[in-house]
């Protein structure tokens, strides 16, 4: 009796979700120099300067009527001066470390080698191997100290507002 009773209701439950369903109205992009970098929805971290030297985190509540809202505070679009992006992702960050590693690995895999041949540990490495470990030593280190890229609106960066609710006169 129950399963039937749910078997009937499935489809107006369907047919709910459909009306209660909110699409997405408005989107923000940056671009540089025409080129989209990052685009900002409604639920998405932000961290932004404005115009009137603020620092603002936290997460776009809503987007609409050309206003950014916040975390709930409201702010006109073109208030903000500056965007910063933090490099949280493994392909921004885990790079670093993982050539760090392998930087580390080339060196240890020599001395081991030599250990293992008794060779004199002034024949261990060679000149490829210290260029190589030093490459990868140091460009790890490069992509790891900077966590956060900054983009601040003007000539290279500019913040498009677009709006997708269609059924509002533009």
């Amino acid at each position: 009796m129950l399963t039937l009773m749910i078997k009937k209701s499935f489809p107006f439950l369907l047919l709910l979700t459909v009306f209660a369903a909110h699409a997405q109205t408005d989107i923000m992009v940056l671009e540089k120099r025409g080129h989209t970098i990052i685009t900002y929805s409604a639920g998405m971290g932000i961290t932004i300067e404005t115009i009137y030297h603020q620092w603002i985190d936290g997460t776009i509540t809503a987007l609409r009527n050309d206003s950014v809202f916040v975390d709930g505070s409201p702010f006109h679009y073109k208030e903000i001066g500056v965007l910063r992006v933090d490099r949280k992702t493994f392909h921004n960050r885990g790079v670093g470390v993982f050539m760090m590693t392998a930087g580390a690995g080339v060196l240890a895999l020599g001395a081991v080698n030599g250990l293992y041949r008794g060779d004199k540990a002034s024949t261990w490495y060679t000149p490829t191997s210290y260029i190589t470990a030093g490459t990868l030593l140091v460009v790890g280190y490069l992509l790891t100290i900077k966590p956060k890229n900054t983009y601040p609106l003007g000539k290279k960066y500019s913040l498009e507002y677009v709006k997708l609710d269609f059924n509002k006169k533009q």
